[in-house]
């Protein structure tokens, strides 16, 4: 028995040493932003133009995602509106150019 905790023991020892030499091995290198490759913050701002829609028809925003539709960046906004007489939620997909 005293020679398998030996064992465990040494091993964890070696990888507790191990550990600082893996992680620098692993890094990514840092590079700094180009003007030649924008940034896109489109998942924001179909979120923000999905909250918009939602507050015009009455409803609750369910999910905002851009697509790429005749080759226009678009944002395609589903929206619960709440049904009449208590019945069930309606989904209304709407589809919006994003500008």
């Amino acid at each position: 028995m005293k020679t398998f905790r030996s064992h465990i023991r040494a091993a964890m020892l070696a990888l507790a040493a191990a550990g600082p030499f893996a992680s620098q091995a692993t890094a990514m290198p840092v590079t700094s932003p180009s003007v030649d490759e924008p940034i896109v913050l489109a998942a924001s701002d179909c979120y923000a133009i999905g909250q918009q829609v939602a507050a015009q028809n009455g409803g609750t925003l369910a999910k905002a995602s851009q697509a790429t539709r005749g080759g226009q960046q678009v944002c395609v906004i589903v929206v619960l509106v709440p049904g009449k007489e208590g019945q069930r939620p309606r989904r209304s997909e709407i589809v919006v150019p994003l500008n």
